[in-house]
């Protein structure tokens, strides 16, 4: 059975958060279903139009991962908003809002593409679920 558009994208908005990092997770969420339906030629407010499975190059918008979406400027391209959508208060300080890495491993960018593929793992889980 298909959901109706309208239900997947309130399912995504009220997914429960716990952290930062949650919320990031679930704005850019709600970003890449807003993106997908654009690119569909669709609304969110389309009351009853249902749509199929989505996949990740559903969702990718032409990146072949993540990390190219990430570096390719699809989603936030600014170290400072990164830090700021994905951080708490205390470590967006620590940080100095993005001008100190996230760590010695990573940049912004990275930490970003790791919050989308958790951000599109949520819209896949919530667009597919068949009641």
């Amino acid at each position: 059975m298909q959901r109706i558009i309208a239900e997947i994208y309130q399912e995504i908005e009220s997914h429960p958060v716990r952290s930062a990092w949650d919320k990031g997770v679930r704005s850019y969420a709600e970003e890449l279903f807003e993106t997908y339906i654009t690119n569909m030629n669709l609304s969110i407010d389309d009351g009853n139009t249902r749509i199929g499975k989505i996949v990740d190059a559903d969702l990718l918008n032409g990146a072949s991962d993540w990390s190219q979406y990430s570096y390719g400027g699809c989603a936030d391209i600014y170290d400072s908003d990164i830090c700021e959508r994905l951080c708490c208060p205390s470590e967006i300080k620590k940080k100095k809002h993005g001008e100190l890495p996230p760590n010695a491993y990573e940049t912004w960018l990275d930490v970003q593409a790791k919050a989308l593929k958790q951000a599109a793992r949520l819209v896949k889980r919530i667009a597919n679920r068949r009641d």
